[in-house]
């Protein structure tokens, strides 16, 4: 189907840019993802201030956003494991910190 609507035309740049970070989370590039993030979110601001579709469009629409939730779901469910492991780290470096504090800290004698 060809898109010719601005409103169809940004969806399939919505839909490419989460293309493109599911890619990026395959490839463990989160940088990169977090990076195109600021890209979606610019383009789903842009989408709001564009017209309303007729039927047919509306029907293309629900393809792309087929297609971008399944990617957004993706980028999710990769992501955790990640999200998980630095949860861990910033846990261990509060441990640490504390234990730190308590055996470093200065003794005050009555």
């Amino acid at each position: 189907m060809t898109i010719s609507s601005d409103t169809l035309q940004q969806y399939e740049r919505i839909a490419d840019i989460t293309d493109r970070m599911l890619r990026k989370a395959r490839n463990n590039h989160w940088q990169d993802v977090v990076e195109l993030s600021q890209d979606y979110f610019q383009a789903v601001e842009h989408l709001k201030q564009i017209n309303t579709l007729s039927y047919a469009e509306r029907t293309a629409r629900r393809d792309l956003l087929t297609r971008i939730l399944q990617d957004d779901a993706e980028i999710r469910q990769l992501a955790t494991p990640e999200l998980q492991r630095l949860g861990h780290l910033l846990g261990d470096t509060k441990r640490q910190q504390n234990v730190v504090r308590a055996y470093c800290a200065p003794s005050f004698s009555a």
